[in-house]
């Protein structure tokens, strides 16, 4: 019998007059019972007692304890929820505790260390009818250090998957590039695609909620043929995408905690690629079918992608400076100094700037993202320090050559035996004879060369291309064959004996 109805049946025994004394002896049950009976027709809650948690160890707690420490220093938006917590605890510890038992521990650290939840209204979400958009930052660690990265998202509404793609910064190629990529993944175009609003889809913000897009993003949509849609402007629509908002912070808790490590963006967002693979075998609350059933369901209905990709690249035609440069956006970029006061034409792409002239491509850059940067490759302007050797040494794109490591320490030997054996003007000389032995031979090669170079005690840079010649994969690198034809300018006619005959017969004077 339940307390509720135990506490019914005395109020009415009490009522036809009995006792407490005879209510208690015949319903067997305490008087304290009793008195709470007459007192209230609601039981009062038991007292429960403080419950052990035996497989929640010590070494497991100061795990926990540990983590939650480290988090005060993490990224807001990437510190471990407890479930994060309790999937950590069973792969690096091996532990076979609940999910709950460490939730209950976890919420009580997080109030003793002062750390605290949202509502939402449900939605009902069509087939292949909308998804949306959203960019978010993430901390990456990359060999270079800490960076933030710009994450591209695009969720649908109706099945719950998405893609993730990292990006440098947040710009409109970016942008683009990723939605293109998403929807490829996703299987195909949606009816409408939610976005907030992004510098890089709409201009300007007129009365009465109009909106004057970029051209880009008005051919953009048209390509892919979805309508687009904007939430209100401000902290009110901060929270009208909210499927993709409550996405992003769930990816960077589940697969962005803790701050991964990686080489480079591309290894980034092959990460970032699996990692939504096997998000599709999961399944949302509230459904009874997974991620991947829903989208599977929803790829029939989606429609077909044009044969080609939109161009994300922005193009542009700057002008070559006089420093051999050209500024795209608010950073420059060198091309050969040949080209200077051309045009050339830019291909603005999210990682990348390529700069061609008459159809030929004549560089090609990492894209740089902080502004009034300038990025020169030093054989761009090798010809004219050729000319000029007096501007090498002090010249910015010798600078940053040796900061990226293109001019290592063996080009620093050299280049020093070669102005001690020739002089500073023609050491100088030499040394970009040898820079310009880049343009027929792998780095590697001509690295080699150099250090073979140093090894002989060598300073002319004829001997160093023929030592790169003989270096060719392929070609057996222990054995320099010298082409005679290079010797054709050292040919010396036979010297005249004939006075030194003299002094055999007793003729010479």
């Amino acid at each position: 019998m339940r307390r509720v109805e135990l506490f019914e049946i005395i109020r009415k025994d009490h009522e036809f007059g009995l006792s407490k004394r005879e209510i208690s002896r015949k319903r067997g049950v305490h008087r304290r019972t009793v008195n709470q009976a007459l007192a209230s027709s609601i039981p009062p809650e038991r007292k429960r007692p403080e419950r052990t948690s035996p497989m929640l160890t010590p070494s497991i707690k100061a795990f926990i304890d540990q983590v939650l420490e480290a988090d005060r220093k993490a990224p807001r938006k990437q510190r471990h929820t407890a479930r994060r917590l309790w999937q950590r605890v069973l792969e690096e510890l091996a532990a076979d505790v609940s999910e709950s038992t460490v939730r209950a521990y976890v919420r009580k650290r997080r109030r003793e260390l002062g750390l605290g939840i949202a509502a939402y209204v449900p939605q009902h979400h069509e087939v292949a009818r909308s998804a949306e958009v959203d960019f978010y930052e993430a901390e990456v660690d990359f060999p270079w250090g800490r960076t933030k990265a710009h994450v591209v998202a695009v969720r649908s509404e109706f099945s719950g998957a998405s893609l993730h793609v990292a990006y440098p910064s947040e710009n409109q190629a970016a942008l683009f590039e990723g939605i293109a990529l998403a929807l490829e993944f996703l299987g195909g175009a949606f009816k409408l695609l939610r976005f907030d609003n992004l510098t890089e889809v709409v201009k300007r913000i007129l009365s009465g909620g109009r909106r004057v897009e970029q051209d880009r993003f008005i051919a953009f949509r048209s390509h892919y043929l979805f309508e687009s849609s904007f939430t209100t402007p401000g902290k009110e629509g901060a929270h009208e995408k909210g499927g993709v908002e409550g996405e992003n912070g769930r990816f960077r808790r589940r697969w962005l905690t803790p701050v991964p490590k990686v080489a480079s963006w591309d290894e980034l967002n092959s990460y970032l690629r699996a990692c939504c693979l096997k998000d599709l075998n999961r399944t949302i609350e509230g459904k009874a079918t997974s991620v991947a059933e829903d989208q599977e369901l929803e790829r029939s209905f989606l429609k077909p992608l044009p044969s080609e990709r939109f161009e994300t690249a922005e193009l542009t035609q700057p002008t070559v400076d006089q420093k051999a440069r050209v500024k795209v956006k608010t950073n420059r970029y060198s091309v050969p100094a040949s080209l200077v006061g051309s045009k050339v034409m830019a291909r603005i792409g999210a990682l990348s700037i390529e700069l061609s002239y008459q159809g030929r491509v004549v560089a090609t850059h990492e894209r740089l993202h902080l502004k009034n940067s300038e990025h020169l490759v030093l054989d761009h302007y090798l010809e004219l320090l050729h000319a000029k050797p007096g501007a090498f040494p002090g010249s910015e794109p010798l600078h940053q050559a040796r900061s990226r490591g293109e001019f290592p320490p063996d080009y620093e030997a050299l280049w020093t035996r070669m102005r001690g054996h020739l002089g500073e003007v023609a050491g100088t000389r030499a040394m970009i004879e040898v820079l310009l032995l880049h343009r027929k031979h792998p780095a590697e090669v001509v690295h080699d060369a150099v250090c073979c170079a140093l090894e002989i005690g060598t300073a002319d840079p004829g001997t160093v291309a023929l030592i790169a010649r003989n270096l060719i994969p392929g070609t057996d690198k222990e054995r320099v064959v010298i082409d005679v034809g290079d010797l054709s300018r050292s040919d010396r006619p036979l010297p005249d004996v004939a006075g030194y005959d003299s002094l055999l017969t007793g003729d010479a004077r």
